[in-house]
């Protein structure tokens, strides 16, 4: 291992051989990306990571992101030997049931995962995220003289990271944003899962990143730690471009028979092949999972430097308290993630109005609202902000000062400059997603974003993973239907809802009127542990009259009661979501005119109805009621839990049309008259037609 002292290498064997026994004993994972990758590791987590392992969450910590999840073993050995509560028990139950280590990293199971990783390119996107976070909360608040949010963000990206599109997306625009504090270095070992990169992987990454407006250093020996080192501090004096270290490593390094080949990557070596690789690189036979002491000391000082860098940013967050007593307590504020005094107390009402207002529309006035009170929102769309009405107003647009005219660029909190709120996406849905995972896994901020629910298909792998991740992140998703009208079926959503309610832990809210979407968004910033997806209408929705109908309220609870027929039990319940509750609401007037009690339903959200106890439910959707009708502009699935056996549900089961969204909604059957027929064929016993 070239000229490194005995003490280094001793080190980064020892993160091999973790990763190595660990792998072994679970009889699966990944062994070869950590015993190539162990020396990048070991310099930057020994050499650079600003961390204390011992309060894993100090706010001014480096963040870490190991994109290619798949080297699980890299992290937890790092995480075990630096001293996190990460016990060697632990590593010994890699991949087993209940343990603390995963196959792939997962947010909030270990102390020190930032993210979860493991679909590829996705942590590319977090660690673009975290470094927009970074730069925005340092331009808010700090001051001449009191630095108190400075910190990198460092990334270990691999071949599948820059192979897949989202990764491609996130660098792109982490070069327009000259993020100078996001670091990736690249394990450039040639190999992938199935193959060698020369089969279908071979552009010059170098001149791509330069390209993106990156930074880029190769070094050429992956066991040269002082070169790595090199490399990295000229990355950290990169100021206005993010750094990309192309890092020539040899994959399963040390394996006489496996190194540089694709078995190494994702199946342990095997019993004879490890004692061979030991045997290779002078390690102890026994016993398994050996950690040398002088190793462990040599780790274990990062504990007593993080706590000297704990502290010593402490004072000086004291000293910023004390000269700018106002701007830390709201900076206080944002990081325990709470919500100031009356921050809904702006949030407008809508007066009835039959012709009404389209959901999308009354969403951006009541986000503009909550954005003044709460400081910690921020977000955009993926180049739509004038259709998803998601610009929020006045606050400023997140860029680098110098990418702009000097005429045009604004004061730290407005105009152009890493204060401002709004964030430009461009047309890169996937790479949105994952960037907004980063800045809510960050801390201190809030992320909505933005784009037409037919997108969602490109945004769905990052949605997924913040649920996962417990993460608290809005997506304002607008032309939720049919409705849409002349854009055509390309456009027009069918499944995307149901797609949606599939993911656990996901909140799915499809609001009826402007004052039902004033409440979903209370909601939505109120729920701290999961996401919430926001479905809103392109189309004018009537906005119902509140003293006739119940409180918009309601919406809390899922599904609620609109009205009544005033003579009796219900004999039928008509229950929809979003745009189409105005169809029932009028079925519902037509019906009770002909002596038929029936009930309208609103339900908005199945996982908060789902939430609720079941004498509230069945309170809603009384159990002895048979006769039943959904109506909802998508894919009916899911709609038999609600309607039962005997009911009905108007949906589609098919794409829509081009042409004008009255006339689409009128063809595929979402009109009052069809819902009077459905409905009264199942009273008459007829049931679904």
């Amino acid at each position: 291992m070239g000229d490194n002292n005995p003490l280094d290498n001793l080190c980064v064997n020892t993160i091999r051989f973790l990763a190595v026994d660990a792998v072994q004993k679970a009889n699966s994972g990944h062994p070869g990306l950590p015993m190539g990758a162990a020396p990048m590791a070991y310099v930057l987590w020994t050499r650079f990571l600003k961390h204390n392992p011992a309060d894993p969450d100090w706010f001014d910590r480096d963040r870490f992101v190991l994109s290619a999840g798949h080297g699980s073993m890299l992290l937890y050995a790092l995480l075990y030997l630096t001293g996190y509560d990460l016990p060697l028990e632990q590593i010994k139950q890699f991949r087993q049931w209940n343990s603390m280590t995963p196959g792939h990293p997962e947010r909030n199971i270990a102390p020190g995962v930032e993210v979860t990783t493991g679909p590829l390119g996705q942590g590319v996107g977090n660690a673009v995220g975290m470094a927009i976070a970074e730069a925005h909360l340092g331009a808010r608040f700090n001051r001449p003289g009191h630095k108190i949010i400075d910190h990198f963000t460092y990334a270990l990206v691999s071949d599948g990271d820059l192979m897949e599109g989202v990764g491609s997306e996130s660098v792109s625009l982490a070069g327009h944003l000259k993020l100078g504090k996001l670091i990736c270095l690249y394990d450039n070992n040639h190999i992938t899962l199935s193959a060698s990169t020369k089969l279908a992987f071979t552009e010059d990454q170098a001149k791509r990143f330069d390209a993106y407006g990156w930074h880029t250093k190769s070094v050429d020996d992956g066991n040269d730690l002082n070169a790595i080192e090199q490399a990295i501090r000229e990355a950290q004096a990169e100021v206005d471009r993010p750094s990309l270290i192309l890092v020539r490593t040899h994959i399963g390094y040390g394996s006489p028979h496996k190194q540089d080949t694709f078995e190494v990557h994702g199946s342990p070596l095997g019993e004879e092949e490890v004692k061979l690789t030991k045997q290779n690189l002078g390690w102890s036979l026994e016993p398994p999972f050996y950690v040398p002491q002088d190793a462990l000391d040599h780790f274990r000082q990062a504990l007593e430097k993080g706590k000297r860098d704990e502290a010593e940013w402490r004072e000086r967050f004291s000293e910023y308290e004390k000269a700018f007593p106002d701007t830390a307590a709201e900076l206080k504020q944002m990081l325990r993630a709470e919500l100031p005094k009356d921050w809904d107390k702006d949030i407008p009402s809508f007066p009835a109005d039959e012709k009404g207002i389209a959901t999308r529309v009354a969403s951006g006035k009541i986000l503009n609202a909550i954005a003044a009170k709460v400081p910690q929102i921020i977000g955009g769309s993926a180049d739509l902000n004038p259709s998803t009405h998601t610009a929020l107003l006045g606050m400023g647009d997140f860029q680098h000062p110098s990418a702009m005219p000097e005429s045009i660029q604004g004061a730290v909190g407005g105009g152009l400059n890493y204060g401002g709120r709004n964030i430009s996406y461009g047309v890169r849905e996937h790479g949105m997603g994952a960037i907004t995972n980063g800045l809510a896994s960050h801390g201190g901020l809030l992320p909505y974003c933005s784009t037409f629910l037919i997108f969602t298909d490109y945004m769905r792998p990052p949605m997924r993973l913040a649920a996962l991740s417990d993460l608290h992140v809005i997506y304002v998703l607008t032309h939720d239907s049919i409705g849409l009208g002349e854009d055509g079926p390309t456009h027009q959503p069918v499944e995307q809802l149901v797609n949606l309610r599939a993911i656990p832990r996901m909140v799915v809210i499809r609001p009826c009127d402007a004052n039902e979407t004033a409440v979903a968004w209370r909601v939505a910033v109120e729920t701290p542990d999961r996401p919430v997806a926001l479905i809103l209408t392109r189309q004018n929705v009537p906005t119902l009259d509140r003293e006739r109908y119940a409180s918009a309220e309601g919406l809390r609870r899922g599904a609620y009661v609109l009205m009544d027929s005033s003579d009796g039990e219900p004999e039928l319940i008509l229950i929809a979501s979003g745009s189409e509750v105005s169809l029932i609401v009028s079925a519902q007037e037509q019906l009770m005119k002909d002596g038929i009690r029936v009930r309208s339903v609103s339900m908005p959200s199945w996982e908060l109805f789902e939430a609720q106890p079941q004498d509230y439910r069945d309170s809603v959707l009384l159990p002895l009621v048979h006769a039943r009708l959904a109506v909802e502009a998508g894919s009916p699935q899911g709609w038999c839990c609600y309607v039962g056996d005997a009911g009905d549900v108007i949906g589609l089961d098919h794409f829509g049309a081009s042409a004008p969204g009255k006339t689409v909604m009128s063809e595929f059957g979402f009109t009052v008259e069809n819902v009077i027929t459905r409905a009264l064929n199942l009273l008459e016993g007829k049931g679904k037609v």
